[in-house]
């Protein structure tokens, strides 16, 4: 399924992950991820594939000593009456600084579960249009529709 591909290809994440600034594969399952924080930060952290069934669930943990320790999976299944792929995440995380850490997380807006869900979003844009729109995109689209003025 080209959709477990195109996720379990690191290098693609940035691309709809916006706090993602890098991945950086180091073997077949372990990979070295910077992110974005709150404050203008960054934290970085190594990851292991846990479970990699193609066309199906891609499953992943941090390392223990981890500045944010995660684990989870994406799941892909075909949508009900052939309608394309639903794609579905569960991500379980312990933010630097414990509780203290989770809510400066939540009054930056940086919440985790908010961005897994816009992040979701835009893989969904991704692979159905190449690109996740943005306003100046939809600009140049509406300009482009309208005839000049001569």
């Amino acid at each position: 399924m080209l959709k477990h591909r195109f996720f379990r290809a690191f290098s693609n994440l940035p691309r709809f992950m916006r706090h993602v600034e890098r991945v950086t594969v180091i073997d077949e399952t372990r990979s070295h991820w910077v992110v974005r924080a709150p404050l203008g930060r960054t934290v970085e952290w190594d990851a292991t594939i846990t479970e990699d069934r193609p066309t199906e669930r891609i499953g992943w943990s941090s390392d223990p000593d981890a500045a944010v320790r995660n684990t989870g999976w994406i799941e892909f299944r075909p949508a009900p009456g052939s309608r394309g792929t639903e794609v579905r995440a569960t991500i379980a995380y312990e933010p630097p600084a414990g509780q203290l850490g989770r809510l400066v997380a939540q009054l930056w807006g940086e919440e985790p579960s908010k961005q897994a869900h816009d992040d979701l979003r835009r893989l969904k844009q991704v692979l159905e249009t190449g690109e996740v729109p943005t306003p100046a995109m939809r600009r140049m689209d509406a300009d482009a529709a309208m005839p000049d003025a001569a």
